[in-house]
């Protein structure tokens, strides 16, 4: 007779509110085991007993055959002596240490969409359908451990199905706990602008289906907040959307009812069409075809689209009785955090909005949709939110031994990010968790949200910090915030975060040379840098080189009309005559052109930029696509998309000046050549072509002189598709390795996970 033994097993990761317990239930059961399991605070605990051969194989099976949609990062086992379990228990939550992993919001699974669209189900058209696999989870946790009264559905007592789902180890809704049905769950109405209800259930959504085909602009209240859904085909309602939203020309994105719609409209390769059906579902950029209906007011003068598929049971249901694509963007108006809330919404949207379609599910944090981009044949996020956040960042071991004495722990770190596409996060052991997209800290709303999810996320966390880490730029909103704390605060110059945030993505050792190519960072001699290479080596760098600086005449005015950069670069390179042959000029009036040349002549209001963002849109300015910028990136975008399928191996010339740290790149030779091809009628198209491949051509120069073969690609600049991967492969090819961001985002989105790795290196 085979000897019983007993094991006891601590899992950490993505193992809650992911069908885990029901799992081992499962498991242990057929290999004949006794014991009991439960979620903590911490992840889940099991205790198990049988013969030593089935719990080996017990341990075996766990990684093997766990839910698709968990991840396991730890896993501690304790051989003890038996107890004599009689049966195997699925027991109680536990309290304990808040170190598990919460689970971002996952989109519809298969199981339950089959069920919203089956008349003998009573789950019919249901559109708060979900189980373990898929459904709200972010959005509604208050606090650990995943359990229904520490979420919003806590205000929905569940009826006798649904609780007898809930509570079978065997049905794929044990212990969901969103877990609703018709009789007993959260119910849609429809409300004009007065917040009058015009119709319930059905009835709302038939409603809401009717008001798009007329053109109607539909306040939608999604998963994470509120959504600004309109007919994608319908080019005055598109039109209008943008009027009362005051976003002139950014890119709306799209949702498609299937993959099939998408493929109808735009090319889509095999990691594309992954990402758009994956749990996460997020806005993936897409080069566009050219036979559409779509209205041209999407995505003015872009060869891409961002379009995403149905992510909750709401939207399946609406788009399956459209037969036309639909914008579904960000409830709010512009720089503002998405409403979340059916009053606050009425209140804020209500010059945007015809109707409302709204739920009583109580909304916990705001959570736009992620934003994904194909790039080197590898996923990037752009924007990290729904099926993202807060889902943690590991950071690699050999960097904690290497900053931390023998069982020291590493303090508990919060990082404030940026003022643009602000996030925060905070360290616990190795797991960084990082929030979802905040935005930009310019208005009341954004700041008051920021310190929400900031605060959100320590309560969750359990979280009480011990150091603060900030942008080194002093009147960031986030640095001020920073420095109101009372707490030992570690600053980080801008651009050595972005590196530490790529470093930390790809979890990669040091030292390593970094190309950090942004609009805007606050640089070590008070001047704004965004053109650096950084040799990193820890809490040091040295800037190994940087792009020689100009002059942005009226500061801020510089960066929102670009042709003042233009003048700029041309008055660098002393060539007067050019100010009456370039065309850009006839768009500028004498008294505006006096007045700029006045400006740089004196250098009032004139401050010094390194900045490759900045370059591309002066060059873009020059040659005439992008005269005003209305949005971030504006003027680099229309420049990349400018080369369309171009392909030319052509460049500019420049030069390098001093043999010593730090280089300058001077690119005066450049803007000459530029201005000459201009002349000579060479199209925008090639004009952009060569200008790309000249700081491809900059970046491989670099890398060859400071001799370090892991090359660090990070910053705004490098989410052009173009640059990117024409770097990575010229990187490649002269046997360099080239590194970029995929889970973070390289734009300022991912500077809170720099600050994070920052603080570690630091840390007294």
């Amino acid at each position: 007779m085979n000897q019983l033994r007993r094991l006891k097993i601590i899992i950490q990761g993505a193992v809650q509110g992911v069908g885990f317990r029901p799992f081992i239930y499962r498991l242990a059961t057929e290999l004949n085991l006794k014991g009991w399991v439960n979620n903590s605070a911490s992840g889940v605990f099991i205790e198990v007993e049988g013969t030593k051969k089935n719990l080996e194989i017990f341990l075996t099976r766990i990684p093997q055959e766990k839910p698709s949609i968990s991840s396991i990062n730890t896993v501690e086992t304790t051989w003890l002596d038996p107890v004599n379990y009689t049966t195997f228990e699925i027991r109680h939550s536990s309290s304990g240490e808040k170190t598990a992993v919460v689970l971002p919001d996952l989109s519809t699974c298969s199981d339950c969409l089959q069920e919203i669209f089956d008349p003998n189900n009573r789950r019919y058209l249901y559109p708060f359908t979900n189980c373990t696999n898929c459904g709200p989870r972010y959005t509604i946790i208050e606090e650990l451990p995943y359990d229904r009264p520490h979420t919003t559905m806590k205000v929905f007592m569940m009826c006798e199905c649904c609780q007898e789902e809930y509570e079978n180890p065997l049905d794929r809704r044990f212990h969901a706990q969103p877990n609703a049905c018709p009789v007993c769950g959260p119910r849609l109405q429809l409300w004009n602008k007065k917040g009058d209800t015009l119709a319930n259930d059905n009835n709302a959504l038939n409603l809401s289906i009717n008001a798009l085909k007329d053109g109607k602009i539909l306040a939608l209240k999604g998963l994470g907040g509120f959504q600004l859904v309109v007919d994608g085909r319908h080019t005055e309602a598109v039109t209008q959307l943008r009027q009362r939203k005051h976003r002139p020309h950014k890119p709306f994105a799209l949702m498609y009812a299937s993959l099939e719609a998408i493929k109808n409209d735009c090319e889509v390769n095999g990691l594309e069409e992954t990402i758009l059906t994956s749990p996460q579902a997020p806005i993936v950029l897409l080069k566009r075809k050219k036979s559409q209906s779509l209205s041209p007011e999407i995505a003015p003068n872009n060869p891409y689209l961002g379009v995403m598929l149905p992510s909750t049971p709401l939207h399946h249901l609406l788009l399956y009785k459209l037969d036309f694509p639909i914008v579904a963007t960000s409830g709010n108006l512009a720089s503002e955090p998405i409403c979340i809330d059916e009053q606050e919404a009425l209140q804020r949207l209500e010059n945007i909005a015809d109707l409302f379609l709204v739920h009583n599910r109580p909304i916990l944090r705001p959570v736009d949709d992620s934003v994904v981009r194909v790039m080197g044949e590898k996923e990037m996020v752009i924007r990290r939110a729904r099926g993202y956040a807060p889902f943690p960042i590991q950071i690699n071991d050999n960097l904690l031994r290497n900053n931390k004495k023998k069982d020291q722990s590493i303090p508990n770190i919060l990082a404030v990010g940026g003022h643009l596409k602000n996030t925060v996060a905070i360290i616990k052991n190795n797991q960084v968790f990082i929030s979802q997209h905040i935005g930009d800290l310019s208005t009341p709303e954004a700041l008051k949200s920021f310190n929400q999810v900031m605060e959100s996320l320590k309560t969750l966390y359990d979280f009480d910090p011990e150091i603060i880490v900030c942008d080194a730029h002093p009147d960031y909103v986030s640095s001020q915030y920073a420095k109101a704390q009372n707490l030992p605060l570690i600053t980080v110059q801008h651009h050595h975060a972005h590196i530490l945030s790529c470093l930390g993505d790809n979890n990669l050792n040091l030292p390593i040379l970094g190309v950090a190519w942004d609009g805007t960072g606050y640089g070590n001699d008070q001047t704004i840098w965004g053109g650096e290479f950084l040799l990193v080596t820890g809490n040091q760098y040295e800037r190994v080189a940087y792009f020689r600086p100009f002059k942005l005449p009226g500061g801020e005015q510089a960066v929102k009309d670009p042709r003042r950069i233009a003048l700029s670069l041309l008055s660098e390179v002393s060539q007067e005559l050019y100010y009456k042959e370039l065309p850009f000029l006839e768009t500028i009036s004498t008294k505006e052109l006096n007045l700029v040349k006045q400006m740089l002549s004196r250098n009032l209001n004139t401050p010094l930029t390194s900045s490759v963002g900045r370059l591309f849109d002066g060059v873009a300015a020059m040659i005439g696509i992008c005269q005003n910028v209305t949005f971030e990136g504006q003027g680099a975008m229309a420049l990349e998309y400018a080369i369309n399928d171009l392909e030319t191996d052509a460049s500019y010339p420049y030069e390098i000046e001093d043999s010593l740290y730090p280089l300058v790149i001077d690119w005066e030779l450049m803007i000459h050549s530029i201005i000459e091809d201009i002349l000579g009628k060479i199209s925008h198209q090639k004009i952009a072509a060569k200008f790309h491949n000249t700081l491809v051509d900059i970046i491989i120069n670099i890398a060859q002189r400071s001799q370090e073969k892991n090359i660090i690609l990070t910053g705004g600049c490098f989410q052009n598709k173009y640059l990117t991967e024409r770097a990575i492969l010229g990187l490649t090819q002269e046997k360099f390795t080239p590194f970029w961001h995929h889970n973070v985002p390289p734009n300022d989105g991912g500077l809170a996970l720099g600050q994070i790795v920052a603080g570690i290196h630091r840390k007294k």
